[in-house]
């Protein structure tokens, strides 16, 4: 009995020296909110005050579980999160008591089904196409649907690693974003782009300037297929990339040769482009040194400078011209980016990609230069619709985020990641197990695949490729749809070569 009451007594006595430090960590938080001159309301409301700070982050979070409707959430709602979840899990994607989709906003897109859908045994896989005929090692493929830049960096290692051994698993390409080629990306076997940023890591000289021979060097890894020239990139148009001296390690300062711990800031262009002959003849020396297909990325916004670059090439020979442009959507990307940019500029994708085929078309060079759609196309319908407008290729960063497990913690331009897939924090990765997340990289490409197929043949065509703009329309202002081919009619040769014969 002794022995309880003493056990009691103790007890009591840290409970009172608890409440008491308590107390007096209350009171000391309480001088510094009615001192303090900087926040307004812990002034009026000292330690109440906090509260909205707490709640105000914790929104973020409990928004997208408690509050949004399955539709409402930007940047991708519930319904478009939960759609790659499962396909990446390999759990059923099919839905029951009807679409939650509205189908009246303008902009709408809405695929037109055919009378007498392609029966399952006239179904054809795509057929493989070349790009870069005019380069010493043209790169085939069959893949419409890949993985979009992302740099070690950016992304952690675990991220990479499984990226690389599920694209090779689904028989699509990876593209290394600007932060040049790690020992990751090769590691699991896939077709690699490698993407020249502003500050053209992984292929400059020591005073940062393009390098003939480091493009060599890249260029002699059979994996890596093609280059990519960056102009400019949807997060953030006009502006160089960004990498937080936070996430800045040891390793990756070593792969992109700059200091470990400080702000990684991309020059906001390349220096050396500044006119269409300018980029011509930076794409031919690219293709030249490496001997294998180069294209570009852009953001378009003004879009007279493409008509004087299609002008340069006819006036060079079709021989000079970019084997692939990517058009990246004005409407934000996956990196760290100013609000003022991320929000305002550039044009979206819904505009961009049939403005840039048309062109093409105009000009005659729409067989020469295949075009790669990126830019918040991460379900089944999106790249349906991308391929209607004119686009070969669609890729992806996010949706692949997606199938690694990001739960758009909004974290991306931090070292917080809480899936692990962008913090090069070793506890936080520790979450993300490379053989489980590439097998949902393999899934998720294969699912989305087959649904666009499901598409095609809903719409009376044997494979994706064949699919046209008048396959889908786009409700206007009226309330009424109609056919994408009358909203940009000037398209008649795209993708002809990807359609087998």
């Amino acid at each position: 009995m002794d022995f309880t009451y003493r056990v009691i007594e103790i007890m009591t006595q840290i409970f009172v020296f608890a409440l008491g430090v308590g107390l007096a960590g209350l009171v000391v938080v309480y001088v510094i909110d009615v001192t303090q001159t900087k926040h307004a309301v812990r002034r009026n409301f000292p330690i109440v005050g906090r509260f909205r700070y707490l709640f105000e982050h914790l929104g973020e979070f409990f928004r997208q579980y408690f509050f949004a409707m399955d539709r409402e959430e930007l940047p991708f709602n519930r319904a478009e999160r939960t759609w790659v979840y499962q396909a990446a899990k390999g759990i059923d994607t099919t839905v029951g008591f009807g679409s939650t989709r509205d189908l009246k906003p303008i902009g709408t897109v809405i695929f037109v089904n055919c009378p007498y859908p392609t029966l399952e045994e006239d179904a054809v896989e795509p057929g493989p196409v070349t790009i870069g005929p005019y380069s010493r090692h043209p790169y085939t493929t069959d893949s419409f649907f890949n993985i979009s830049g992302m740099s070690f960096g950016a992304i952690s290692k675990p991220a990479v690693q499984a990226l690389s051994a599920g694209a090779k698993r689904a028989g699509c390409w990876m593209n290394t974003g600007e932060g040049a080629l790690s020992p990751y990306h090769l590691e699991g076997g896939a077709d690699i782009v490698f993407q020249i940023g502003t500050a053209k890591y992984g292929v400059r000289d020591q005073a940062g300037e393009l390098s003939d021979e480091r493009l060599a060097e890249i260029a002699a890894h059979e994996q890596v297929r093609m280059f990519e020239i960056k102009l400019s990139q949807g997060a953030k148009p006009g502006k160089g990339g960004i990498l937080p001296g936070a996430k800045v390690t040891e390793e990756i300062a070593n792969i992109r040769v700059i200091d470990v711990g400080q702000d990684s800031i991309s020059p906001n262009r390349h220096v050396e482009v500044n006119s269409p002959g300018d980029l011509v003849d930076m794409i031919e020396r690219v293709r030249s040194a490496t001997g294998k297909p180069t294209g570009f990325k852009a953001v378009i916004g003004a879009y007279g400078w493409i008509d004087d670059l299609c002008e340069e090439i006819k006036r060079r020979g079709v021989e000079s011209a970019p084997d692939f442009i990517t058009v990246d959507s004005g409407d934000g990307g996956s990196g760290a980016a100013p609000m003022s940019l991320i929000d305002y500029m550039g044009l979206p994708i819904k505009e961009s990609l049939p403005l840039v085929v048309d062109m093409l078309c105009k000009h005659g060079l729409r067989e020469r230069i295949f075009v790669v759609a990126s830019g918040k196309l991460i379900t089944p319908g999106e790249v349906a619709w991308a391929l209607c407008a004119g686009a070969d290729f669609v890729v992806t960063a996010r949706g692949f985020m997606f199938s690694l497990g990001c739960i758009q913690a909004l974290q991306c331009n931090k070292n917080t990641c809480p899936t692990g897939v962008t913090t090069h924090d070793k506890r936080l990765q520790k979450g993300l197990d490379v053989t489980d997340k590439a097998e949902r990289v393999y899934r998720y490409a294969k699912a989305l695949k087959k649904e666009v197929g499901t598409i095609a043949h809903s719409c009376g065509v044997p494979e994706p490729g064949r699919l046209r703009r008048f396959h889908c329309r786009v409700v206007q202002d009226t309330g009424k749809s109609i056919p994408l081919d009358e909203l940009y009619p000037e398209v008649s040769t795209a993708r002809s070569v990807l359609s087998p014969k």
